[in-house]
């Protein structure tokens, strides 16, 4: 990791936030020398039956930082999410900031361009995001230095975004007991995911690591936060020395059983506008249902 600028001595405050409907965990970084902070991940509310969406995720994060005098900087989106909905237009409208999502947003965003059937006019160029990141890119929080890993797999445009001794994981690993993050969507890849994993567990041990998602295997409390040392010694599928080839056979049978998840279909046409909802030619929010594409 010796080509990342990583600096654990600088211990950024982090605050979840946790939908329990998404099961997502989002989450305001304060830089340790000043007011300035980042949000990761953030969630909009939909309720599918009476196609209605509200904010009551956001407007948590939004009173956190407004309660704490915080200012806002920079809103990042570690990937496009399927199993929810950004907030990151609304809440940038009340506090500023800037969108940033991996460059790699062009490819998610060809091919499900296609599967919606987007007109032209839907820009597959990631000019919806303030910033597109590549691996290695680095960008500040006040005076925290941060930078950007590319970690695909899960999808395409995946990164890991370390702020000090805090690193943000998105969906590339879960906690030590639920082990890691689907494959099989379109643009995803086992091996790169097995690869993309080993990038994050060759930071230093002590690092913190902040899921974006946990659903409490076994019955246990919801958690978030490991290091890098828990998780490689004690993942359920990649801990322990495990080989590229059994987390690729082991992987690809699990994505073999799953379903699609509950909210993909609203989730990826929202996410790959950095979180504005499309419109109809009359200028209604409308969200395309398309028929035995996934």
């Amino acid at each position: 990791m010796s080509d990342y600028p990583v600096n654990k001595d600088v211990h950024p405050q982090v605050t979840a936030f946790f939908d329990e409907d998404t099961n997502t965990i989002s989450y305001v970084v304060k830089d340790p020398g000043s007011n300035a902070c980042a949000v990761v991940d953030s969630v909009m509310d939909i309720d599918m039956a009476a196609g209605r969406i509200t904010y009551d995720q956001a407007d948590a994060m939004i009173a956190h930082i407004e309660r704490e005098g915080l200012s806002l900087e920079w809103i990042i989106e570690t990937h496009v999410h399927a199993d929810h909905l950004s907030a990151a237009p609304y809440i940038q409208e009340r506090l500023g900031g800037k969108v940033g999502i991996g460059e790699k947003i062009m490819v998610v965003q060809d091919v499900f361009g296609k599967i919606f059937n987007e007109g032209t006019e839907f820009q597959r160029d990631g000019s919806q995001f303030d910033r597109l990141f590549k691996d290695g890119d680095t960008y500040t929080v006040g005076g925290m230095t941060c930078f950007a890993i590319h970690t695909p797999g899960h999808t395409p445009a995946c990164m890991t975004h370390v702020m000090g001794d805090a690193a943000f994981v998105g969906d590339t690993l879960f906690m030590p007991d639920g082990g890691s993050a689907r494959a099989d969507f379109p643009g995803g890849d086992a091996g790169e995911l097995y690869d993309s994993i080993q990038k994050v567990l060759g930071l230093p041990d002590a690092m913190r690591l902040f899921m974006c998602h946990d659903y409490g295997p076994g019955g246990r409390d919801i958690a978030w936060e490991t290091t890098v040392a828990e998780e490689k010694a004690n993942n359920i599928h990649v801990g322990g020395g495990k080989t590229r080839e059994e987390f690729v056979q082991f992987r690809t049978e699990r994505d073999a059983q799953l379903n699609m998840p509950r909210l993909i279909l609203p989730s990826l046409q929202v996410n790959m506008r950095a979180g504005e909802v499309p419109c109809d030619r009359d200028g209604n929010p409308m969200l395309k249902l398309p028929i035995n594409r996934l």
